[in-house]
């Protein structure tokens, strides 16, 4: 007859709970589950379409928001703001978009730009939107490339809109640190700005006469309440449509092409490829489209 023997324990294993700010060695808990709310988020506000390797960012970007408003965890801060439609909506897109730019960017647009405008007779007027001008250096080039080809009174209208608000006052302040404007000659910066003295040392004015050609305004690219009601000669959209998926593309170039002219001119950043959109414009140079 065999002795019984002793079983042996049965060892269960325990989920371990879920990690806290501590162990993640940050100051609030971020999961996965946060990052795809904020994804789907900031796709349905505006037309972001946040890849997954951008964790770490938007963590740092929205963690301010969390100390602002109050909130102790991201699931919370999210819920909150789903639920309401209030400015919050505005300081989170606001804190998730991206802001890279620089005066006379891309500079062979500049060039193809102002042989456009001399090539009309004089006094024609131009109306022209920069639908991405963060702060304001793409604006001020734009009037600065008027001036330069047209003339102290050249008739150019410019509509400068962005998504984010803060970057909009900026723009429309016109006021830059000496050391971030590199792309502007010593006659530029002589010609069009003014400079700082005493307490505003080291820092440049636009001149009145560049904000005078310029209306700062919010638009938000993918929605349908564009508030202009005469079409325009010339559209800046540079570097803005990698941030979206290809339907939002198809989207926002439908829009911009109902409120061009036809024979408009349209530039795109130098990673932008409208090939499956050639219906609506034709490309007549580097990374430059004519409205069709």
């Amino acid at each position: 007859m065999r002795r019984a023997t002793n079983p042996e324990p049965v060892v269960r294993a325990v989920a371990p709970a879920a990690a806290g700010p501590l162990e993640q060695g940050r100051e609030f808990t971020w999961t996965d589950a946060d990052f795809s709310r904020v994804q789907k988020l900031i796709y349905q506000r505006a037309g972001i379409n946040l890849h997954d390797g951008k964790h770490a960012m938007v963590y740092s970007r929205l963690s301010r928001r969390l100390r602002e408003t109050g909130y102790t965890s991201f699931h919370e801060y999210l819920g909150w703001l789903e639920k309401q439609d209030g400015p919050e909506w505005q300081e989170f897109v606001n804190a998730l978009t991206t802001n890279l730019t620089a005066f006379f960017r891309e500079e062979h647009h500049f060039d193809i730009f102002a042989a456009h405008l001399r090539s009309k007779p004089a006094g024609t007027p131009w109306r022209v939107w920069c639908n991405a001008a963060s702060t304001g250096e793409e604006p001020y080039s734009i009037v600065i490339t008027a001036l330069e080809a047209l003339g102290a009174n050249a008739p150019v209208k410019l509509t400068a809109s962005d998504i984010d608000s803060r970057v909009l006052a900026t723009a429309a302040q016109g006021v830059y640190r000496i050391d971030n404007v590199k792309g502007l000659s010593t006659e530029r910066l002589q010609r069009f700005f003014l400079r700082g003295k005493g307490a505003n040392a080291g820092l440049l004015r636009a001149k009145p006469d560049l904000g005078r050609m310029i209306d700062f305004i919010s638009v938000n690219l993918i929605r349908d309440d564009w508030p202009f009601r005469e079409p325009f000669d010339v559209v800046f959209c540079r570097n803005v449509m990698i941030y979206f998926d290809a339907p939002t593309q198809r989207g926002v170039l439908e829009r911009i092409h109902r409120v061009m002219k036809p024979g408009g001119m349209l530039f795109v950043g130098h990673a932008e490829n409208f090939s499956e959109s050639r219906d609506l414009f034709t490309l007549r140079g580097k990374t430059v489209y004519e409205r069709r």
